[in-house]
């Protein structure tokens, strides 16, 4: 009791990947508090670690740019020293487009994960939806969100969060299946949680069966969207894959939870 062999489980990720992601997904909830602390550690740190195998890192993070002062930014003072001096000795003040600024440039992705926790959530889903996240955090750093729903919607990291990849994953593998599925309400949050980046690129990833439950038609905004993929449980997926269809996005069946991070990524591309 209490103790969780890590050798044992690292050999049975290796012969099936998704039953064991599902199993120690399942120990989360053990009630033997030394088992369930034990599976808590392991868990997390080995989402983290199959997401970043799996998905290559492309950050999200803008980077300071240099341009010239009429087009915005901050004064680069340093940069800007040596036409400030000529146009003094020409006797004028610089002119603005001579000035130097540092802006930030705009990011080139920023990804909002949607993740169904209403009655169809079950160990490997939760699996597969904490593998997504930490692919999203991988993927676009400094410019993701992950939003829960049923029949309402959790923010487990807004936009302009800086919650860390560690602290979204165990609030994902924390979960619980329950309510209604209210895809349409969960887009629109999704879409409020994009407005509040500038990336160039902003994609929702719905992750769910798209069983709609409520009584409002997803499809409407879901079109109303920049971009849209769907990740499906592949044993159930006939609802996603009209729901792609009929509003314009991607989607692909998703074998099992091990593979949600390249199935993302081929997405992606």
């Amino acid at each position: 009791m209490g103790v969780l062999d890590e050798d044992a489980f690292a050999a049975a990720v290796a012969a099936d990947p998704d039953a064991a992601l599902t199993l120690l997904v399942d120990l989360r909830s053990a009630t033997d508090e030394r088992l369930r602390a034990a599976a808590q550690a392991l868990s997390r740190r080995v989402v983290l670690d199959r997401a970043r195998s799996g998905l290559p890192r492309r950050t999200g993070i803008g980077r300071l740019r240099s341009q010239p002062a009429d087009r915005g930014g901050e004064l680069d003072v340093d940069a800007s020293l040596g036409e400030v001096l000529e146009a003094r000795a020409a006797g004028r003040p610089p002119a603005v487009d001579e000035l130097v600024a540092r802006d930030w440039a705009r990011p080139e992705l920023a990804l909002c994960l949607v993740v169904d926790a209403s009655g169809s959530m079950n160990g490997e889903r939760l699996a597969a939806a904490a593998l997504s996240a930490a692919a999203c955090a991988l993927r676009a750093p400094g410019d993701h969100a992950v939003l829960s729903f049923h029949r309402d919607v959790h923010v487990l990291r807004a936009m302009d969060s800086q919650r860390p990849a560690e602290a979204v994953v165990d609030a994902v593998l924390g979960l619980r299946g329950h309510g209604v599925t209210a895809v349409a309400t969960a887009l629109r949050a999704a879409g409020e949680q994009l407005a509040r980046t500038r990336a160039t690129r902003r994609v929702v990833v719905l992750l769910s069966d798209c069983r709609a439950t409520d009584e409002q038609d997803p499809v409407p905004a879901a079109a109303a969207l920049p971009e849209l993929l769907v990740l499906a449980p592949a044993d159930d997926s006939d609802a996603a894959e009209d729901l792609a269809l009929r509003a314009g996005a991607r989607w692909a069946p998703l074998p099992g939870a091990a593979a949600a991070p390249e199935v993302l990524a081929g997405l992606l591309e």
